[in-house]
C-alpha cells in the first residue's frame, strides 16, 4: 500500500499545484486531464507501447548474454581481458546520445538500431557485476578445487560462475531499469513508433497531455520490466537474500 499511497499523494499535490498555479495546460496538464487522454486515445498508446516493449526486451536480452559473455572471458583469458577492457570502458566513456544517431544512420529507423541502443546501455553493468563477482570468489574454494586437480575451466564453470550469480542478478535488475532509456532515446533520435516517438510528435504539436500519457504508459513498462527480472533473479539465485526481504 505504501507505492500506492505515495503515487496517490503525488497526484493529488500534481493536480493541487495546477489549480493553483494556473499553468496552462499546453506546458503542464493536470493528472485529470492526462488519465482522459489515457482513456480516449489507449489503443493508440498500447500500439505503440507494444514497438517500446519489444525493444526494451529484446534490448534486455541482447545486453544480458553479450554482456555475461564478455565478463566469463574476460576472467577466463587475462590476454583478452588487457585487449578489450579499455575499449568496453571507452564505449561507456562516449555519450549515449551522441551514438544514438549513428546506430539509426547505420541500422535505419527501425527496431534494429533502439535494440542495439539498449543493449549498449545495458551491457556494461552486466560485464562489471559478473566480472567482479568471479574475481571475487572465496579463495579457499579456489585452493581446494586446485588441490583435487580440477582443470580451469571446470574452475571457471562450476565454482567461480556459480558463486558470480548474486552478482550477476544484481547487475540484472540494474539492466531491467536502464533499458527502458536506451529504447527511448533511439525513438527520440529517429523513428517511426515506439512512445519516444509519440512523445516527440505530441510535443510538436502542442499535445502536451498525450505526451505525459505516453510517459506515464513508459514508466509502467519499466517496472513490469524491472519486477519481471527482479522475480527472475530471485529464482536464479534463491539462496541469497536480496533487499527488501
Amino acid at each position: 500500500m505504501r507505492p500506492l499511497l505515495t503515487a496517490f499523494g503525488l497526484i493529488a499535490a500534481w493536480e493541487a499545484l495546477v489549480w493553483l498555479s494556473g499553468v496552462p495546460p499546453y506546458i503542464l496538464p493536470p493528472p485529470s486531464r492526462v488519465a482522459v487522454v489515457l482513456i480516449e486515445r489507449f489503443d493508440l498508446l498500447i500500439e505503440q507501447a507494444a514497438w517500446t516493449a519489444a525493444e526494451m526486451v529484446l534490448g534486455l536480452m541482447l545486453g544480458l548474454v553479450l554482456g555475461a559473455a564478455l565478463a566469463i572471458v574476460f576472467a577466463a583469458s587475462a590476454g583478452w581481458r588487457r585487449w578489450a577492457l579499455p575499449l568496453v570502458i571507452v564505449s561507456q566513456a562516449v555519450p549515449v546520445i551522441a551514438v544514438a544517431p549513428l546506430l539509426v544512420l547505420w541500422l535505419g529507423y527501425g527496431m534494429a538500431s533502439k535494440v542495439a541502443m539498449a543493449a549498449l546501455v545495458i551491457f556494461f553493468p552486466v560485464v562489471s557485476s559478473l566480472y567482479d563477482g568471479l574475481r571475487r570468489t572465496d579463495p579457499g574454494w579456489l585452493e581446494l578445487a586446485r588441490t583435487m586437480n580440477a582443470p580451469p575451466r571446470a574452475i571457471l564453470l562450476h565454482i567461480r560462475l556459480p558463486a558470480a550469480l548474486p552478482a550477476f542478478a544484481s547487475g540484472a535488475r540494474i539492466a531491467a531499469a536502464v533499458a527502458p532509456i536506451g529504447a527511448v532515446i533511439g525513438e527520440w533520435v529517429g523513428a517511426s513508433a515506439g512512445l519516444g516517438f509519440l512523445m516527440t510528435q505530441s510535443l510538436a504539436r502542442g499535445q502536451t497531455p498525450l505526451a505525459f500519457a505516453a510517459l506515464v504508459i513508459l514508466c509502467l513498462l519499466g517496472l513490469a520490466l524491472y519486477y519481471a527480472t527482479d522475480r527472475a533473479a530471485r529464482r536464479l539465485v534463491p539462496w541469497q537474500p536480496f533487499q527488501g526481504d
